[in-house]
């Protein structure tokens, strides 16, 4: 079972008790988030598919870790015959959640 869920712009393909590194969220270590924008949802009987979203559909999630800091990424702008030369250095903020729950609501059948 897995589902494909969007955050900050970004699309993630999850499954339960997966580590996931998202964009910088504010929370504690051990809040809960929960993500409602998923466009794929996959389990061993059905597959829904979102026109964007799918509907009645949750993923949960807790926080592990929240600043996860990304390797330094080294930018130099350079500029010929003007002797303009700038670097300057990038590190990348993440949060690292783990998916606790892919919650689906079950259809109820009208008597």
């Amino acid at each position: 079972m897995y589902a494909i869920i969007e955050i900050g712009g970004k699309s993630y393909k999850v499954a339960k008790d997966e580590e996931l590194l998202i964009d910088l969220r504010d929370g504690k270590d051990g809040d809960k988030l929960s993500f409602e924008t998923v466009t794929m949802y996959r389990d061993d009987k059905e597959i829904k598919v979102g026109q964007p979203y799918v509907a009645k559909m949750k993923v949960e999630a807790k926080i592990v870790a929240p600043l996860f800091k990304d390797k330094k990424k080294t930018v130099f702008k350079y500029k010929n015959k003007t002797n303009y030369r700038v670097k300057t250095g990038h590190r990348q903020k993440y949060t690292l959640i783990k998916i606790t729950d892919i919650k689906a609501e079950k259809a109820v059948k009208a008597e």
